[in-house]
C-alpha cells in the first residue's frame, strides 16, 4: 500500500546536541495509507534495556512480527514468564551486522548485474518524500499530505 499521508510529532528527553541539531530523540508517527489503514511508527534513540528494531503487523486476520528473538529487550511482567537467558544487543552494529552483510553482498549483484535493483530509485524517491512529509508534520504540527512534498 501506498503512504498518503502522516501525522509526526516528536520531544526530546536526553542530550541536548538532538534539540541543537532540530532533531527529537523521541517521536511518533500516524500513517494513512491510500485504503485507509492505519499504521503506527514510534522510536526513541533511547533504550536503557538494550537495543530494540521491530515491525509489528496486527491484523484482523493476524499479526506478524520481525526483528523478535531471544535477545529483544522485552520484559514481560507475568508471574510465569521467565526471561531471555542472551544478552539484548549492545547497538546497531552488533543488531545488524548480518543484515549490512547480506545488503554488501546484494549490491555488488546488483552492480555487477547479476541481480536486478530491488529497490529501485523510484521506490527510493517515495520514502524519501514520506520523510519529508514527516519532517514537515514534525515541526508544523499538522498532518502533511505526503503529495505536498512532491511539488
Amino acid at each position: 500500500r501506498e503512504i498518503t499521508s502522516v501525522y509526526a510529532t516528536g520531544a526530546n528527553r536526553g542530550a541536548s546536541f538532538f534539540a541543537e541539531a532540530g532533531d527529537v530523540d523521541t517521536a511518533a508517527v500516524l500513517l494513512r495509507l491510500d485504503d485507509e489503514t492505519l499504521a503506527t511508527v514510534s522510536l526513541t534513540r533511547y533504550n536503557g534495556a538494550g537495543y530494540d528494531v521491530r515491525l509489528e503487523a496486527l491484523g484482523s486476520d493476524g499479526n506478524a512480527i520481525v526483528g523478535l528473538d531471544d535477545r529483544a529487550p522485552l520484559t514481560s511482567v507475568e508471574p510465569d514468564h521467565s526471561p531471555s537467558p542472551y544478552p539484548p544487543y549492545a547497538g546497531f552494529m552488533e543488531r545488524f551486522r548480518a543484515a549490512y552483510a547480506d545488503e554488501l553482498a546484494a549490491f555488488i549483484e546488483v552492480a555487477t548485474g547479476q541481480l536486478d535493483n530491488p529497490c529501485p530509485p523510484v521506490d527510493a524517491l517515495e520514502a524519501f518524500y514520506v520523510a519529508e512529509a514527516c519532517e514537515l508534520s514534525r515541526r508544523e504540527s499538522r498532518a502533511v499530505e505526503v503529495a505536498e512534498v512532491r511539488r
